[in-house]
Protein backbone atom coordinates (compact mmCIF):
# COMPACT_ATOMS: atom_id res chain seq x y z
CA UNK A 1 0.00 0.00 0.00
CA UNK A 2 1.00 3.63 -0.47
CA UNK A 3 0.28 6.10 2.31
CA UNK A 4 -0.40 9.72 1.40
CA UNK A 5 -1.11 12.52 3.87
CA UNK A 6 -4.91 12.28 3.65
CA UNK A 7 -5.60 8.88 2.06
CA UNK A 8 -4.16 5.41 1.49
CA UNK A 9 -3.90 3.54 -1.80
CA UNK A 10 -3.85 -0.25 -1.90
CA UNK A 11 -2.11 -1.41 -5.08
CA UNK A 12 -1.48 -5.16 -4.76
CA UNK A 13 -4.07 -6.02 -7.47
CA UNK A 14 -2.97 -3.34 -9.95
CA UNK A 15 -0.42 -3.89 -12.68
CA UNK A 16 0.50 -0.22 -12.61
CA UNK A 17 1.78 0.83 -9.19
CA UNK A 18 1.85 4.38 -7.85
CA UNK A 19 4.53 6.29 -9.72
CA UNK A 20 5.86 9.81 -10.10
CA UNK A 21 3.85 10.37 -13.31
CA UNK A 22 0.48 9.90 -11.63
CA UNK A 23 1.33 12.01 -8.60
CA UNK A 24 2.72 14.79 -10.81
CA UNK A 25 -0.42 14.87 -12.95
CA UNK A 26 -2.82 14.73 -9.99
CA UNK A 27 -1.03 17.61 -8.27
CA UNK A 28 -0.45 19.68 -11.43
CA UNK A 29 -3.80 19.41 -13.26
CA UNK A 30 -5.36 22.91 -13.41
CA UNK A 31 -8.68 23.18 -11.56
CA UNK A 32 -9.17 26.94 -11.93
CA UNK A 33 -12.56 26.30 -13.53
CA UNK A 34 -13.93 25.10 -10.15
CA UNK A 35 -15.11 21.73 -11.48
CA UNK A 36 -18.43 20.23 -10.50
CA UNK A 37 -17.71 16.98 -12.37
CA UNK A 38 -14.47 15.09 -13.09
CA UNK A 39 -13.72 12.05 -15.25
CA UNK A 40 -10.60 9.90 -14.73
CA UNK A 41 -9.95 7.72 -17.79
CA UNK A 42 -8.03 4.50 -17.07
CA UNK A 43 -8.14 4.92 -13.32
CA UNK A 44 -5.86 2.09 -12.15
CA UNK A 45 -5.60 2.44 -8.37
CA UNK A 46 -7.78 5.56 -8.48
CA UNK A 47 -4.89 7.83 -7.51
CA UNK A 48 -5.83 10.71 -9.84
CA UNK A 49 -9.47 10.73 -8.71
CA UNK A 50 -8.40 10.67 -5.07
CA UNK A 51 -5.94 13.53 -5.53
CA UNK A 52 -8.55 15.64 -7.30
CA UNK A 53 -11.11 14.82 -4.61
CA UNK A 54 -8.62 16.22 -2.08
CA UNK A 55 -7.83 19.30 -4.19
CA UNK A 56 -11.33 20.26 -5.33
CA UNK A 57 -14.91 20.44 -4.15
CA UNK A 58 -16.17 18.58 -7.25
CA UNK A 59 -19.34 16.73 -6.31
CA UNK A 60 -19.15 14.08 -9.02
CA UNK A 61 -15.87 12.25 -9.67
CA UNK A 62 -16.26 9.33 -12.09
CA UNK A 63 -13.49 6.92 -13.04
CA UNK A 64 -13.40 4.20 -15.70
CA UNK A 65 -11.16 1.13 -15.57
CA UNK A 66 -11.25 -1.84 -17.96
CA UNK A 67 -9.10 -4.31 -15.99
CA UNK A 68 -11.22 -6.25 -13.49
CA UNK A 69 -8.61 -6.48 -10.72
CA UNK A 70 -7.70 -2.81 -11.00
CA UNK A 71 -11.40 -1.89 -11.04
CA UNK A 72 -12.01 -3.81 -7.80
CA UNK A 73 -9.00 -2.19 -6.17
CA UNK A 74 -10.06 1.27 -7.32
CA UNK A 75 -13.51 0.78 -5.79
CA UNK A 76 -11.91 -0.32 -2.48
CA UNK A 77 -9.60 2.70 -2.47
CA UNK A 78 -12.55 5.01 -3.13
CA UNK A 79 -14.66 3.44 -0.38
CA UNK A 80 -11.94 3.72 2.27
CA UNK A 81 -11.08 7.34 1.39
CA UNK A 82 -12.59 10.41 3.08
CA UNK A 83 -14.44 11.22 -0.16
CA UNK A 84 -16.23 7.95 -0.88
CA UNK A 85 -19.59 9.67 -1.43
CA UNK A 86 -18.15 11.71 -4.35
CA UNK A 87 -16.21 8.93 -6.10
CA UNK A 88 -17.56 6.28 -8.46
CA UNK A 89 -15.75 3.78 -10.67
CA UNK A 90 -17.22 2.17 -13.81
CA UNK A 91 -15.92 -1.21 -14.96
CA UNK A 92 -15.77 -0.38 -18.67
CA UNK A 93 -13.55 0.38 -21.61
CA UNK A 94 -13.45 3.85 -23.08
CA UNK A 95 -15.36 2.75 -26.19
CA UNK A 96 -18.26 1.40 -24.09
CA UNK A 97 -18.33 4.56 -21.99
CA UNK A 98 -18.46 6.75 -25.10
CA UNK A 99 -21.27 4.76 -26.72
CA UNK A 100 -23.95 6.53 -24.73
CA UNK A 101 -22.46 9.71 -23.29
CA UNK A 102 -24.96 10.98 -20.75
CA UNK A 103 -23.13 14.06 -19.54
CA UNK A 104 -20.10 16.25 -19.91
CA UNK A 105 -17.27 16.80 -17.47
CA UNK A 106 -15.48 19.94 -16.28
CA UNK A 107 -12.20 18.06 -15.85
CA UNK A 108 -11.05 15.03 -17.83
CA UNK A 109 -7.77 13.57 -16.66
CA UNK A 110 -5.71 10.59 -17.81
CA UNK A 111 -2.30 9.04 -17.28
CA UNK A 112 -2.56 6.96 -20.46
CA UNK A 113 -0.57 3.84 -21.32
CA UNK A 114 2.20 4.85 -23.68
CA UNK A 115 4.75 2.16 -24.34
CA UNK A 116 4.58 1.95 -28.11
CA UNK A 117 7.54 -0.39 -28.54
CA UNK A 118 6.83 -3.64 -30.35
CA UNK A 119 7.43 -5.99 -27.48
CA UNK A 120 5.20 -7.62 -24.91
CA UNK A 121 6.02 -9.08 -21.54
CA UNK A 122 4.57 -12.34 -20.19
CA UNK A 123 2.26 -10.35 -17.92
CA UNK A 124 -0.89 -9.55 -19.89
CA UNK A 125 -2.37 -7.37 -17.15
CA UNK A 126 0.75 -5.21 -17.00
CA UNK A 127 0.87 -5.00 -20.80
CA UNK A 128 -2.73 -3.78 -20.85
CA UNK A 129 -1.81 -1.04 -18.41
CA UNK A 130 1.40 -0.08 -20.18
CA UNK A 131 0.83 -0.42 -23.91
CA UNK A 132 -0.70 2.33 -25.98
CA UNK A 133 -2.79 0.02 -28.13
CA UNK A 134 -5.02 -0.65 -25.08
CA UNK A 135 -6.09 3.00 -25.29
CA UNK A 136 -4.71 4.81 -28.34
CA UNK A 137 -4.13 8.55 -28.00
CA UNK A 138 -6.70 9.09 -30.79
CA UNK A 139 -9.42 7.41 -28.73
CA UNK A 140 -8.48 9.39 -25.65
CA UNK A 141 -8.56 12.74 -27.44
CA UNK A 142 -11.82 11.89 -29.21
CA UNK A 143 -13.35 11.02 -25.84
CA UNK A 144 -12.21 14.35 -24.40
CA UNK A 145 -13.69 16.17 -27.39
CA UNK A 146 -17.01 14.40 -26.86
CA UNK A 147 -17.22 14.49 -23.06
CA UNK A 148 -15.61 17.81 -22.09
CA UNK A 149 -17.90 20.62 -20.96
CA UNK A 150 -17.76 24.01 -22.67
CA UNK A 151 -15.32 25.45 -20.13
CA UNK A 152 -13.72 22.08 -19.37
CA UNK A 153 -10.04 21.20 -18.94
CA UNK A 154 -8.43 18.03 -20.32
CA UNK A 155 -5.10 17.08 -18.68
CA UNK A 156 -2.62 14.31 -19.47
CA UNK A 157 0.97 13.27 -18.87
CA UNK A 158 2.79 11.75 -21.85
CA UNK A 159 6.37 11.14 -23.02
CA UNK A 160 7.96 14.38 -24.18
CA UNK A 161 8.78 12.76 -27.54
CA UNK A 162 5.02 12.38 -28.15
CA UNK A 163 4.15 16.00 -27.25
CA UNK A 164 4.05 17.49 -30.75
CA UNK A 165 2.01 14.58 -32.13
CA UNK A 166 -0.46 14.70 -29.23
CA UNK A 167 -1.00 18.47 -29.52
CA UNK A 168 -1.55 18.14 -33.28
CA UNK A 169 -4.08 15.38 -32.67
CA UNK A 170 -5.89 17.46 -30.04
CA UNK A 171 -6.01 20.47 -32.41
CA UNK A 172 -7.77 18.25 -34.93
CA UNK A 173 -10.50 17.75 -32.30
CA UNK A 174 -10.58 21.49 -31.48
CA UNK A 175 -8.78 21.10 -28.16
CA UNK A 176 -5.92 23.52 -27.61
CA UNK A 177 -3.10 23.50 -25.03
CA UNK A 178 -3.06 26.42 -22.60
CA UNK A 179 -0.52 25.05 -20.12
CA UNK A 180 2.54 22.89 -20.82
CA UNK A 181 5.08 21.75 -18.23
CA UNK A 182 8.07 19.72 -19.37
CA UNK A 183 9.56 17.44 -16.73
CA UNK A 184 13.21 16.54 -16.19
CA UNK A 185 14.56 14.15 -13.56
CA UNK A 186 17.63 16.30 -12.85
CA UNK A 187 19.03 19.56 -14.28
CA UNK A 188 21.37 17.65 -16.62
CA UNK A 189 19.03 14.93 -17.92
CA UNK A 190 16.82 15.16 -20.99
CA UNK A 191 13.17 16.20 -20.79
CA UNK A 192 11.27 12.99 -20.08
CA UNK A 193 7.59 13.90 -19.73
CA UNK A 194 5.12 16.54 -20.82
CA UNK A 195 2.22 17.65 -18.65
CA UNK A 196 -0.44 19.08 -20.96
CA UNK A 197 -3.68 20.92 -20.21
CA UNK A 198 -6.18 21.61 -23.01
CA UNK A 199 -9.37 23.62 -23.36
CA UNK A 200 -11.76 24.49 -26.19
CA UNK A 201 -10.38 28.05 -26.32
CA UNK A 202 -7.44 28.73 -28.62
CA UNK A 203 -4.74 30.88 -26.99
CA UNK A 204 -0.98 31.02 -26.54
CA UNK A 205 0.00 28.36 -23.99
CA UNK A 206 2.14 29.08 -20.93
CA UNK A 207 5.20 26.81 -21.08
CA UNK A 208 7.56 26.00 -18.22
CA UNK A 209 9.89 23.30 -16.95
CA UNK A 210 9.87 21.21 -13.78
CA UNK A 211 13.03 19.56 -12.44
CA UNK A 212 12.40 16.85 -9.84
CA UNK A 213 15.80 16.42 -8.13
CA UNK A 214 19.16 18.16 -7.96
CA UNK A 215 20.72 14.96 -6.57
CA UNK A 216 19.38 11.62 -5.32
CA UNK A 217 16.47 12.42 -2.96
CA UNK A 218 17.40 16.12 -3.01
CA UNK A 219 14.13 17.46 -4.35
CA UNK A 220 13.78 20.89 -5.94
CA UNK A 221 11.65 23.60 -4.32
CA UNK A 222 9.25 23.48 -7.28
CA UNK A 223 8.70 19.74 -6.93
CA UNK A 224 8.22 19.99 -3.16
CA UNK A 225 5.74 22.87 -3.60
CA UNK A 226 3.76 20.80 -6.12
CA UNK A 227 3.59 17.55 -4.13
CA UNK A 228 3.80 18.59 -0.45
CA UNK A 229 0.04 18.28 0.13
CA UNK A 230 0.28 14.58 -0.75
CA UNK A 231 3.64 12.98 0.06
CA UNK A 232 4.17 12.26 3.76
CA UNK A 233 7.83 13.28 3.79
CA UNK A 234 7.58 16.51 1.81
Amino acid sequence: MFQFKKFTVQQDKCAMKIGTDGVLLGAWCPIDNHPFSILDIGAGTGILSLMLAQRSSAEQIDAIEIDENAFEQCVENFETSPWGDRLFCFHAGLDEFMDEPEEQYDIIISNPPFYTEDYKTENEQRDLARFAEAMPFEDLVEAAHLLLSENGIFSVIIPFKEEEKFISLANHFELYPFKITRVKGTPTTEIKRSLLAFSRIKKEPSIDELIIETARHQYTEDYIALTKDFYLKM
